[in-house]
């Protein structure tokens, strides 16, 4: 952001503020479109939809744009002459690959756009590129709906501001450095009004939040190579399925690109997998530790590596979540910031039982908000897939976020306790010593 004493020196594009909003809007638009229109526009001109024109195709092009920022498209599928065989459902399954394109647009876009802002200024350009950005998502909507699949306008106004928005904000907070110069709040001001013990709680709570997201983020990294290491092994098994398919060089391509708009999916699928509770692939059907059992499945060859029968080995996973927890807690040692233990400690003189009871209530506190960042992620990865039975795709948010959670809070429990002699800081049950002051 630029400060108040250079304000001759203006960065970025030299237009008014809120030109340039709209001008970041449009660019994000064009270029997530076109991310988006490329590989469909060379499929169909490939043979690979025959039986659309050209106007289909953008149509679909737009609804795979749409999709890809969380809009639900509406499906209409007609299977015989009577009423009776129209059969419809919705999609939502999103595709966060795929989302995450105008997520670091805006990103980028936010950034751009402090830097070109002072602190009270920024709000028009925000303003003004959410606008237009909403604009086009309700231009699209509008045009690219058919009598097959058809999309609300109102969703499609509304939804893609979410990533467009959260992009923009995360760019320029990013770019400010604080909050207090992205919206004038000076939060060190603030603090500095509060007692001594109100600094250490909030302290203390911030560090736990931020401990459950270095777990949640560790669980979900650490699911993310078990499942690269499982494709990797199971590769044969997926070339067999393009083989199979003989989409062709371009068909293969797109073929592969619309896999890796799932593969965020998959990653987060597996974190669930890992934790023990599994994922479904279709109503009736279970893919966990214990084993899988599900129907046949379309010739998807990502699908092929999915793991079969019974797995002994299975449970090991559940490692998984454990080690992600042990990080948490051992961040939060390094983190110096356990002052419900000092002040346990100073309530309870007795070691052997404040020491257990506040590492027993960290595990418990950092477990739950790891929970609620996994489950998050359940959330935002599951869907539908429309019609028939496969409505129902991926883990269930609530269970799979509790078994995660809980086993987390196991691993904190060990990552606390295991800290100060990895460390090297070998404690002693006497009076724990504070490391700060928890005023910064």
């Amino acid at each position: 952001m630029n400060s108040t004493a250079d304000k001759r020196k203006r960065h970025g594009i030299p237009m008014p503020l809120w030109l340039q909003g709209a001008f970041e809007a449009a660019q994000m638009f064009v270029i997530s479109a076109l991310i988006v229109a490329v590989p469909v526009a060379a499929t169909w001109w490939a043979g690979g939809f025959a039986q659309r024109d050209a106007s289909a195709v953008a149509q679909l092009a737009g609804q795979i744009w749409l999709l890809g920022h969380g809009v639900p498209l509406h499906l209409t599928m007609t299977n015989g002459p009577s009423s009776a065989s129209v059969e419809t459902g919705t999609f939502t399954l999103l595709p966060l690959g795929l989302a995450l394109i105008p997520f670091l647009l805006s990103w980028r876009a936010g950034g751009r756009l402090a830097r070109a802002s002072y602190t009270d200024q920024l709000w028009q350009p925000v303003f003004s590129a959410l606008a237009v950005y909403a604009a086009a998502g309700l231009a699209t909507g509008f045009v690219c709906s058919s009598l097959e699949i058809s999309v609300g306008l109102i969703p499609s106004m509304l939804v893609p501001l979410i990533p467009a928005g959260a992009g923009l904000i995360i760019g320029s907070r990013l770019e400010a450095g604080s909050w207090g110069r992205l919206i004038g709040v000076n939060a060190a001001h603030w603090i500095s009004k509060t007692s001594q013990d109100q600094r250490w709680a909030g302290s203390y709570v911030a560090s736990v939040i931020r401990a459950g997201f270095v777990a949640s983020m560790a669980a979900l990294s650490l699911s993310a190579l078990l499942l690269t290491i499982n494709l990797v092994a199971r590769w044969s098994d997926i070339v067999s399925v393009y083989q199979a398919l003989r989409p062709g060089a371009v068909g293969g391509a797109a073929l592969t690109l619309a896999q890796l708009g799932f593969m965020p999916n998959l990653a987060i699928w597996t974190l669930a997998w890992a934790g023990g509770d599994g994922f479904s692939l279709g109503v009736g059907s279970t893919v966990s530790p214990l084993g899988t059992s599900v129907a046949p499945v379309p010739p998807i060859p990502l699908l092929a590596a999915l793991p079969t029968g019974e797995l002994g080995w299975g449970f090991a996973a559940l490692i998984i979540p454990v080690l992600a927890g042990l990080l948490g807690g051992w961040w939060f040692v390094r983190a110096g910031e356990n002052h419900f233990d000092e002040w346990l400690s100073l309530k309870v003189r007795q070691r052997w039982l404040s020491l257990p009871a506040s590492t027993i209530f960290l595990g418990a506190v950092i477990g739950t908000v790891s929970a609620i960042v996994c489950g998050i992620l359940f959330w935002i990865s599951q869907g539908s897939a429309g019609i028939g039975r496969f409505s129902q795709l991926g883990p269930d948010p609530l269970t799979a976020a509790l078994w995660v959670g809980a086993e987390i809070a196991a691993g904190v429990i060990i990552g606390s306790l295991a800290g100060p002699w990895l460390e090297g800081d070998h404690p002693s049950m006497g009076l724990p010593q504070r490391r700060h002051a928890g005023t910064e």
